[in-house]
């Protein structure tokens, strides 16, 4: 039996007007984690990424966690809907105004109520309140939740090749 090819889709968004937020978005608050804390994270990827087979961090190492959060340029922030938490993100500085969601999920008992396009309305205000950030990438896959490249798209990101934004830092 042959595993299936895992296939990644780039997207971007260039301008913050390009954001479309999703409707339940004013239901959603989220708060930086602050100072880091890489139980917290660590916590977050577990439970989110259970169904979606994210198990990179959970071979890592305490020092190895530690180091990634610790990072300046890393900022992670948690989601609640009417004080119950619903998910997390990640968010990337990167070097010539880029900033790239590197995670971006919802808890498992707040699929499916139309919370998705909500936190991600709110990761990509976010992303954009960070000062002299010109644009907004993450990527996704087709191991991930089947309405995550919708939901993107929905928000107003556009697909783009890597290939050819070599200059732009993806």
């Amino acid at each position: 039996m042959s595993e299936r090819k895992q296939i990644l889709t780039y997207v971007e968004m260039n301008k913050p007007e390009e954001l479309s937020p999703a409707t339940l978005a004013s239901e959603v608050t989220v708060s930086e984690v602050s100072p880091p804390d890489a139980a917290i994270n660590l916590s977050f990827y577990s439970r989110v990424g259970a169904d979606w087979k994210w198990t990179d961090r959970l071979k890592w190492s305490q020092e190895q966690l530690n180091r990634y959060i610790s990072d300046h340029n890393l900022k992670t922030y948690v989601g609640k809907s009417r004080g119950e938490d619903i998910g997390f993100f990640e968010c990337a500085i990167q070097p010539e105004g880029n900033i790239e969601i590197t995670i971006f999920g919802l808890l498992p008992p707040s699929i499916g109520k139309g919370l998705g396009g909500a936190l991600l309305s709110k990761a990509v205000e976010a992303a954009w309140a960070i000062p002299g950030i010109r644009r907004v990438w993450l990527h996704t896959c087709n191991d991930d939740h089947p309405n995550a490249l919708k939901n993107y798209l929905k928000r107003g990101f556009k697909i783009y090749d890597p290939k050819k934004c070599q200059l732009r830092g993806s």
